[in-house]
C-alpha cells in the first residue's frame, strides 16, 4: 500500500464540534497512523464553542483534514469549497479534506451506516419499514442510506413541524409498522446514560431491531429497554469504525500496489 500526494512535512488532523469529551477518533487514528507506518501526521481534537469559531478554524485551514461531529455538520458547509455529491445531497459534512488550500466537504455517515446495516442484517437488507428519531446532521445521513436501498421512513422529532411525526403522535400503528428504529440523538449519551428518547417502549417486540448511532456508552438505555423487550440491538461502534475508514481513504489517496 502506497502513500500518494503527500510530502515529508507535518499534517495536522482532528476532530471538530463540541463537547468532544465523548470521542474516540484521537486514539483511532493516532493507532491508525501507526499501523499504517505514517509518519509526521498527529490528530488532535477542536473543541469550538460556537460557530464563529468553527468559521475561524475552516478560514486559517491549518490543518490537512478534520472530521466534524455535532452540532457542526452543517454549519461548516458555508466555510467549503466543494462538496461530495452525498454531502451535497445530505446537506451534513462528517469528513473535510484541505487539497491544496481547497475544502472539500464528505459525508460519510452514510456510508458507514450502511456498511453496519449489511453486517448486521444481511445484503439484501431485510426491512419494510424505519423510523428515524431525530431530524439532524446524523438523521439526514442515515435517511439518504435507507433511500438509496429503497427502505420506507418516517423521522420523529420533538415537533411535529420538524419531523413527519412528533414523539407524542407515535401510535401503536407505527410501532408495529417499524421494524427497524434508528436512534439519531445524542439522548442515551455519556454522561446522560440514563435518558432514552421518548417512544412507547412497551409496544416493542421480537420483531425490532434497534439501532443507536451513540457507541458511549456501549448499550444505552434505548437498547437495553429495546433488548428487555426482545430486540435485536446494535450500537455505533460499527458505523463509526467504517465511516472512520472511509474519511482515511479520502485523506490519505490510498491505493493499492
Amino acid at each position: 500500500m502506497k502513500l500518494k500526494g503527500i510530502d515529508l512535512t507535518m499534517h495536522k488532523y482532528g476532530l471538530i464540534g463540541f463537547p468532544l469529551s465523548h470521542s474516540f477518533s484521537k486514539r483511532y487514528f493516532t493507532q491508525k497512523f501507526i499501523y499504517e507506518g505514517v509518519e509526521n501526521a498527529s490528530y488532535g481534537l477542536f473543541p469550538l464553542k460556537d460557530e464563529r469559531e468553527v468559521g475561524r478554524f475552516l478560514t486559517n485551514k491549518n490543518f490537512s483534514g478534520v472530521n466534524v461531529t455535532i452540532p457542526y455538520k452543517a454549519a461548516v458547509i458555508p466555510f467549503l469549497d466543494e462538496l461530495s455529491e452525498e454531502a451535497q445531497a445530505i446537506q451534513a459534512v462528517n469528513v473535510i479534506n484541505n487539497v491544496d488550500g481547497n475544502l472539500i466537504g464528505y459525508n460519510t455517515d452514510c456510508i458507514g451506516f450502511e456498511i453496519a446495516l449489511i453486517k448486521w442484517l444481511g445484503p439484501d437488507l431485510p426491512v419494510k419499514n424505519a423510523l428515524i428519531l431525530g431530524t439532524g446532521g446524523s438523521a439526514k445521513s442515515i435517511a439518504y442510506a435507507l433511500e438509496k436501498n429503497n427502505i420506507p421512513f418516517l423521522n420523529v422529532s420533538r415537533s411535529a413541524s420538524k419531523g413527519d411525526l412528533s414523539y407524542e403522535q407515535l401510535n401503536a400503528s407505527h410501532i408495529e409498522q417499524a421494524d427497524l428504529i434508528i436512534n439519531c440523538t445524542p439522548v442515551g449519551m455519556w454522561p446522560n446514560v440514563h435518558n432514552a428518547p421518548p417512544i412507547p417502549y412497551d409496544l416493542l417486540n421480537s420483531q425490532h431491531r434497534l439501532f443507536d448511532l451513540v457507541y458511549n456508552p456501549e448499550k444505552t438505555l434505548f437498547l437495553t429497554l429495546g433488548e428487555e423487550r426482545g430486540c435485536s440491538i446494535r450500537n455505533g461502534m460499527k458505523m463509526l469504525v467504517e465511516q472512520a475508514e472511509e474519511a482515511w481513504r479520502i485523506w490519505n489517496n490510498f491505493e493499492n500496489d
